[in-house]
């Protein structure tokens, strides 16, 4: 089994090519939320929601997204609990990017979604959405709720290297 290889945003943004996209997800136990940037990483869409089946169709199904979208990079939303711990759920996660290496050798930033999904739901109430409706969209725009504040953090931490102060 080939080891993920995790790290950070400051460590990963000078890997990146120029047009390298990240790809967002919102592993849940029943469904796997995906998201995808643009090119420029600064705005992430959500792209697809996969219901779970076994381990090794879930990460073909993520493999073919990311070699079709020319993924460079993974941020998995990590599930903390409401004081920061980390619990079962964390476990997991983790232990589904150790498996997904050997199948998607990317680096992984893994992300706080903390309310994640409360957000998301949310925004989809206000927006009257139906509860079927709800459903079949909440997962992935949860990772793209995810995906966003990565790449929010990455256009921060651009700028300060530029030295500059606009839009902080």
């Amino acid at each position: 089994m080939t080891a993920p290889l995790t790290t950070d945003l400051p460590s990963l943004a000078p890997s990146l090519g120029r047009h390298a996209r990240l790809m967002g997800v919102d592993l849940g136990t029943k469904t796997i939320g995906l998201a995808i940037s643009d090119l420029e990483r600064r705005i992430a869409t959500p792209l697809e929601t996969i219901r779970r089946t076994k381990f090794t169709a879930d990460a073909n199904r993520m493999r073919a997204l990311a070699e079709e979208h020319g993924v460079a990079a993974l941020v998995f939303g990590l599930p903390l609990n409401m004081d920061g711990s980390e619990g079962p759920r964390v476990q997991s996660t983790r232990g589904f990017v150790r498996n997904l290496a050997a199948l998607l050798p990317l680096p992984v930033v893994y992300w706080d979604e903390r309310l994640s999904t409360v957000a998301v739901t949310r925004t989809l109430l206000d927006a009257d959405a139906s509860r079927a409706r709800r459903a079949d969209l909440v997962d992935k725009m949860a990772a793209a709720y995810i995906l966003q504040g990565a790449l929010d953090r990455l256009d921060h931490l651009a700028r300060a290297a530029r030295g500059d102060d606009e839009g902080r």
